[in-house]
């Protein structure tokens, strides 16, 4: 765990690089910004930093310290998330005792609050006297998604660290950095926030296999209604991807959308970048209106399945409505 695993976040690194660089690490830290843009793992990259022995702007991995935290022993570290629905007030006094407990005053503790806008407004409000009384060893990072649902007393009592979400294409190098197939990574980074939500999915058992069903369904949806009803109730319907029906319907939105990019010039945005060959052939069969037409069925079809209707009678009203487009 160091800052040089934390991908496409170069100001929240920056932030607290200069902090361990200057000496001037604050007393509690606000990382703000959506799942998946790596702020717990940037947390803990920075919780490292500050117990390491070594005293640079990073981890270095090999003192005593860094062993002790990649092994999961180190004593000073604290992590409290909801319990339930929420953080209460004593959890964040037990937390205070404990610190205070065990503090001596001499060695740094660091404490991670996960969904940090979910304390309810007595634990907040117990939390701010704790950040109001800062003990200079103790240094709070408090996680969210939301900044703005904290408590305005306590925001203003911590350093800001904004996590912005990553851009596709800056996930996509990472994923292929990292090894993962590279037509399932293309797919990936369109449906998942943040590279763990990707490495789940790529990972997904028979996410393979829906894809290269949507690559038949998007073959014949569109001129060959009988052909595409036979794939969907054999291919999906008849097996376990019946489950997964609103990852096709997204899939299948991609594939709609990689019409429109080719239409466009825009190839090195295609996402079924291995159909490039047939997407040439038959991108111009229909306007980009009418493929943006076919992918507002989808999302239709997508809110259908999340009302309860039938999977396998929505999905083929899906497709007669594709013919009409």
């Amino acid at each position: 765990m160091s800052f040089k695993t934390i991908v496409g976040q170069p100001k929240a690194v920056r932030l607290m690089q200069h902090a361990l660089q200057r000496g001037a690490v604050a007393h509690a830290y606000l990382f703000s910004g959506p799942v998946g843009t790596g702020r717990k793992q940037a947390a803990l990259a920075f919780a490292k930093a500050l117990f390491c022995e070594a005293g640079g702007d990073d981890a270095c991995g090999t003192c005593l310290a860094c062993r002790k935290f990649d092994n999961g022993n180190q004593p000073d570290l604290y992590q409290i998330g909801p319990d339930g629905a929420s953080i209460k007030i004593d959890q964040i006094r037990e937390l205070q005792r404990e610190l205070a407990y065990r503090n001596s005053g001499s060695q740094r503790k660091v404490y991670i609050v996960e969904q940090a806008e979910k304390m309810t407004m007595q634990a907040g409000n117990s939390l701010l006297k704790f950040l109001e009384e800062p003990q200079s060893p103790i240094v709070a990072l408090l996680i969210t998604d939301n900044g703005q649902a904290v408590l305005p007393t306590i925001r203003s009592r911590t350093q800001y660290v904004p996590f912005l979400p990553m851009s596709p294409q800056a996930m996509l190098e990472a994923l292929l950095g990292e090894g993962h197939p590279a037509l399932l990574c293309r797919a990936a980074v369109h449906l998942a926030a943040g590279l763990p939500a990707c490495r789940a999915l790529i990972q997904q058992e028979g996410f393979a296999e829906i894809r290269n069903v949507v690559i038949q369904l998007g073959k014949e949806s569109t001129t060959r209604l009988a052909s595409a009803m036979i794939t969907a109730q054999q291919q999906v319907f008849k097996t376990d991807r019946a489950e997964h029906s609103e990852l096709l319907l997204s899939l299948m939105i991609l594939w709609f959308k990689d019409m429109i990019h080719f239409q466009a010039g825009r190839q090195e945005s295609i996402v079924f970048i291995d159909q490039l060959e047939w997407i040439s052939k038959h991108a111009f069969q229909r306007s980009p209106a009418g493929w943006v037409a076919c992918m507002e069925h989808a999302l239709e079809t997508g809110r259908r399945l999340r009302a309860h209707v039938a999977p396998q009678l929505a999905f083929e009203q899906f497709l007669v409505h594709l013919q009409e487009v």
